[in-house]
């Protein structure tokens, strides 16, 4: 029986540990295509679609997107392809 039990927490833990390492990261995009002040609110929609996705700030003076997400979820090419999907392409800034 121990090591039954043994093997049980080992799976769980195993099964476990990406979410162990999962953290929250922020990505800034250079978004394209916006040209009136109504863009960002589409921008928005289609980042906050997106799981994982925490938050999301976009500015149209900037033409740029702030996006906070979780790692074990989304990555940035994932965020970017959803703006590009909406019509704006997107690209991470440095």
């Amino acid at each position: 029986m121990p090591k039954l039990f043994r093997a049980a927490v080992t799976a769980i833990a195993f099964t476990a540990m990406p979410a162990a390492f999962a953290a929250e990261k922020t990505v800034t995009f250079a978004v394209a295509n916006m040209s009136c002040k109504a863009c960002p609110v589409i921008v928005k929609r289609s980042l906050e679609g997106v799981p994982g996705v925490v938050a999301v700030v976009v500015s149209y003076e900037q033409k740029a997107a702030v996006v906070t997400y979780d790692d074990a979820k989304t990555d940035p090419r994932s965020l970017a392809a959803a703006s590009a999907d909406a019509g704006y392409p997107a690209t991470p800034r440095n």
